[in-house]
Parts: C-alpha cells; sequence; structure tokens
C-alpha cells in the first residue's frame, strides 16, 4: 500500500494552468521503453480515466506521476511545477493511494486522521471536518477502523489524502472489492470532491462502465503508448453529429422524408423492427423530427445510437483484455 499526500505550497499563475501535464514522458529500461512518450492533461475539477490492457503500464505511469520512479525522459507537470526538476512544490499538489489505504485497525478514524495531522506540516485541525463530511463518513469517526468495512476503509483513505488540499488526487481502482452499493456510493463521493473543492481526479481501474458513468475523459494507453485521448458522458455540442436510431410506422415514408433533408445522411433501415438509422447534426433534429410530423409519418422511439466505452475500448487497442 501506497499512500501519498505531502503539504501544498502556493505557486503564481496556477488559475490558468492545467493541474496535470504528462510532457513526453518515457520510461525505458534495459534499452526499451515500457512507457514511450505520453503526453495529456487534467483540468481543475476533471475526472479523468486511465485505461488499458494488460502490459499497459499503467500502475508505471501513475508511479512517474507521483515520484515512486523515476521517468527517462520528458516530464511531469503539476500545478507549473516540474516533478524532474522542482519535486517538492509538484508534489505537493498531489494527494493519491495507490493499492489499498491502511490503518491502525485499534484507532478510531478520527485518530487515525488525527496522527496523520501531527506528522504533517500546516494542516489545521478542522480540516478533518470538511475531508470527513466529504467521504460521507460523519457517523464512523469514533468506530475502530478494525470495525470498518472496505468501502468505509477506501472513503477514509481519501479523506486521509484530502488533508493537505491537493489540487490532483489520484486513485488506483477505488471501487475494487467493493458491492454494488459500495461503488454507487464511491462514485458520488468522487463527484462531491470534484464538484466542491475543484479538485482534478486521475482514477485508474478497469471497470469500463464505472469509468463510463464518472469521468469526463478516458485516456486510453497500450503498451506504454497514448492510444486516444475520448470525452466521455459530455453534452452534444451544437454542431457535433449524432448517430439516432428512429422506430416509425412506416419506414418508406420516413427514407422519402429523410432523403429530402440536407445534412442528415440514412445509415440503414430495418423493416423488420420498423426503424432507421441516421447521422446528423444535433441542431437539425428538431428540424427531422418536425419534417416526419408534417409527412404524417408516426415516430415511436429515437435513441442515440452509440456504442459503449467497451466496444471503443475493444475497437482502440484491438480486442486487448482490459486489466
Amino acid at each position: 500500500m501506497n499512500q501519498i499526500a505531502y503539504k501544498q505550497e502556493p505557486a503564481g499563475n496556477e488559475a490558468d494552468l492545467p493541474v496535470l501535464q504528462m510532457d513526453g514522458v518515457s520510461k525505458i529500461i534495459k534499452g526499451k521503453a515500457i512507457v514511450n512518450k505520453l503526453s495529456f492533461d487534467i483540468r481543475k475539477g476533471e475526472i479523468v480515466g486511465l485505461l488499458g490492457p494488460n502490459g499497459a503500464e499503467k500502475t508505471t505511469t501513475i508511479r512517474m506521476m507521483t515520484g515512486l520512479i523515476r521517468m527517462s525522459e520528458g516530464d511531469v507537470v503539476v500545478q507549473g511545477h516540474s516533478i524532474r526538476n522542482d519535486f517538492n512544490k509538484a508534489i505537493a499538489h498531489i494527494g493519491a493511494i495507490i493499492e489499498n489505504p491502511e490503518f491502525y485497525g485499534h484507532m478510531t478514524g478520527y485518530d487515525n486522521l488525527m496522527q496523520y495531522v501531527r506528522m504533517s506540516d500546516n494542516i489545521a485541525g478542522s480540516r478533518i471536518a470538511e475531508v470527513v463530511e466529504l467521504v460521507g463518513l460523519q457517523e464512523a469517526m469514533s468506530k475502530k477502523v478494525s470495525a470498518y468495512s472496505l468501502g468505509m476503509r477506501q472513503r477514509l483513505g481519501i479523506a486521509q489524502a484530502l488533508l493537505h488540499s491537493p489540487k490532483l488526487l489520484i486513485l488506483d481502482e477505488p471501487t475494487n472489492g467493493l458491492d454494488p452499493a459500495g461503488i454507487r456510493e464511491m462514485r458520488e463521493y468522487m463527484r462531491r470532491i470534484a464538484e466542491v473543492e475543484g479538485i482534478a481526479i486521475l482514477i485508474s481501474s478497469h471497470m469500463l462502465a464505472e469509468i463510463e458513468q464518472i469521468c469526463h475523459r478516458a485516456v486510453v494507453i497500450q503498451n506504454g503508448s497514448l492510444v486516444t485521448v475520448t470525452s466521455l458522458g459530455g453534452e452534444a455540442q451544437a454542431e457535433d453529429a449524432v448517430s439516432l436510431a428512429i422506430r416509425v410506422d412506416e419506414v418508406a415514408a420516413a427514407v422519402t422524408v429523410i432523403e429530402g433533408k440536407p445534412g442528415v445522411q440514412l445509415v440503414r433501415m430495418d423493416a423488420a423492427h420498423s426503424e432507421v438509422i441516421v447521422n446528423l447534426p444535433d441542431l437539425k433534429v428538431p428540424e427531422l423530427v418536425a419534417a416526419f410530423s408534417e409527412a404524417k409519418v408516426g415516430v415511436y422511439r429515437i435513441t442515440e445510437n452509440k456504442q459503449s466505452l467497451e466496444e471503443d475500448f475493444l475497437k482502440w487497442t484491438g480486442g486487448n483484455r482490459i486489466a
């Protein structure tokens, strides 16, 4: 278990900077680049998932971010400070839980956090109440940690990592081993942390459905190289194209309407299921619906026709399984 949380120090012009910048980071061992020129960034209040199949070197990447191992090339910049050249100031802005959080089981949750406060500089005792409320452990602070469930231990670990008010929180498999209720709670608390404190969160996970639900973006790596950075769950922009599956009462009449609308592309029709698949700009959706109504084409259902993150992941990585 590795937990990293250092004292925060101020830096100039931080508001305009990405919280994390990975700039051509490589790790070379025996002449082989196991991480190869990896670049991406994370901004304030953003939740980003780090995904990759077996051997993608996600853990190696996280360890270089946090200074647990040295990078061979490139740099990691946190809140404008270089991990390579200004380590103390850079790492002061990071809180992380790598693997599973561990505590003194015979002590209460409050005493465990207080022990950390005593060992750290410039953390007020009042900060404990703030982080405990963020992770929803108010009722458990007087209980011994030995009586905590796995989910409660995970949340206590996050509370400890937040004590020094970091700008970046790095979590390695935060929902690993949790039941569905615990996963949902963890998801809600991570959203609250990002929204209330404006903290950027990087989550490494093999649970694609969870990443799709909680993250703003996903960074996909394979064999230590960047495959893609993709947006998740964001609202469609007006100029964006969307793919829709539309169930109608008369497929032939619907096709006639579609072919008469500039900018609307018929992808395919499925007479057996009374459905047409179209691609069109988001702004043209109301126009198409109005055209169907004018032509007396009955519309029963409109659903977005898109691939899941799992389907996209398998496409991006050539079918390699997530790890």
